[in-house]
């Protein structure tokens, strides 16, 4: 299984961060800077793990994630954010993030998330084979 990632937010030391914690080459790393960039991604790339930060310009990570959603009901969607408390975590678990990381990021934190999160689909992908 291919390990992409989908990192999406608006701080470009956050998706340096990610870019540089998963520059192995089991990963394959996307970066975007806003909701309409990502979107665009997704419509070139499969990509069943994503971070959103929930403040973006423009469209939100909460409008973001209901979004990629509609397309994508599998995937795997964590919301990292600075601003925890303009957010309730219950908005989050409505809109469909399966968790939430507050800034600064831990990357201990971030890697067994990543990992638990690719065994997760692994484990989906042998129960129910596309094709």
């Amino acid at each position: 299984m291919d390990r992409k990632l989908l990192i999406v937010d608006d701080e470009r030391s956050i998706r340096d961060l990610f870019q540089s914690a998963f520059s192995d080459p089991d990963y394959q790393v996307h970066l975007a800077e806003n909701g309409e960039q990502a979107l665009d991604i997704l419509k070139r790339h499969d990509i069943d793990l994503i971070f959103l930060d929930l403040k973006l310009f423009g469209m939100n990570g909460i409008e973001l994630c209901r979004r990629i959603r509609k397309d994508k009901p599998i995937s795997i969607i964590y919301a990292i954010t600075g601003w925890a408390g303009l957010f309730e975590v219950e908005e989050c678990r409505e809109a469909g993030f399966d968790d939430f990381f507050t800034k600064p990021v831990q990357l201990e934190v971030i890697f067994k998330a990543v990992e638990n999160a690719f065994e997760k689909l692994e484990r989906w992908a042998r129960r129910y084979p596309v094709g």
